[in-house]
């Protein structure tokens, strides 16, 4: 089982220590290239280059990139409280074919005792006034760290862009059963967040992969594009297999949807994540 590093709140050091380790080896932002100021020493940078693992089949950047690039939840760093998000949503505006760098520009928008809710703007980093995304989100602290954290060294995971790269599921441990359902194995350290959950990184993608899948056998096209999500963190899901089940919808004027339910097997199959997601045909 991975350690809650809430359980080494009076050992300052061994929290640091465990923090660096934990922050230094998840998966999520490492994978996609995004650098936060906040946690990591160095200068601030807030572009991410898209490869092409990061689009869909009609060249547009997937939502799962922008919602790795922009978890939201208003809180500042693990450095300040150890997060726990809440809900999440993105809307895009522009598929982003052709732009080969995006800047996210995070607003916070309130900070509680315990609730914290921020928004990002999603441009094209090299035309900032052609805006591609906007998310929002709302977060919960479910701890506080000792004072006294610094920012960490972290090493960038380097990833030659290629035709040949592998999809961003399969990076995460993903597997399908069917159409409609796609799982993840057990908990493992590159995918867990600080507090020994499933990060909301392989989340965004593993609950997009499962509603593309099932919309695309409704729609009978692989060639959908997003159009927005929404997720809803019900709990934390702390064990695994975890199961991404969808339910796809036929809309109008050339729209579908999916409704994704995420259960933690381990857990007795307990509900943890619900998310939606809106395509369309291209």
């Amino acid at each position: 089982m991975i350690r809650d590093i809430r359980e080494l709140t009076d050992d300052p050091a061994a929290y640091a220590g465990e923090l660096q380790r934990r922050w230094g080896g998840l998966l999520s932002y490492r994978y996609i290239g995004r650098n936060h100021g906040s946690m990591n020493v160095g200068p601030a940078d807030d572009t991410v280059a898209v490869r092409s693992d990061m689009r869909d089949d009609a060249g547009a950047i997937l939502l799962c990139v922008f919602g790795i690039a922009s978890p939201e939840g208003g809180l500042v760093s693990d450095l300040e409280a150890v997060p726990n998000p809440v809900v999440h949503s993105c809307q895009v505006l522009d598929t982003g074919v052709g732009v080969t760098r995006f800047e996210v520009r995070t607003e916070g928008l309130k900070r509680g005792r315990s609730m914290a809710y921020s928004r990002s703007l999603i441009v094209d980093a090299d035309n900032p006034t052609r805006v591609l995304a906007i998310t929002e989100g709302q977060g919960v602290t479910i701890g506080v760290p000792p004072q006294g954290l610094q920012k960490m060294e972290v090493e960038p995971i380097e990833v030659i862009d290629s035709p040949g790269l592998p999809p961003l599921w399969q990076v995460f441990g993903g597997n399908r059963v069917d159409a409609d359902t796609w799982v993840l194995p057990e908990l493992s350290a590159e995918v867990a967040s600080p507090d020994a959950a499933l990060h909301v990184g392989p989340q965004f993608v593993m609950t997009e992969t499962a509603a593309r899948s099932s919309a695309a056998e409704l729609a009978q096209t692989d060639t959908l594009t997003g159009v927005s999500s929404h997720t809803m963190f019900l709990a934390r899901a702390k064990v695994g297999p975890f199961r991404f089940v969808a339910e796809p919808l036929t809309g109008t004027d050339g729209t579908v949807a999916a409704r994704t339910q995420v259960y933690d097997d381990g857990a007795g199959r307990k509900l943890v994540t619900v998310a939606s997601h809106v395509f369309r045909r291209v």
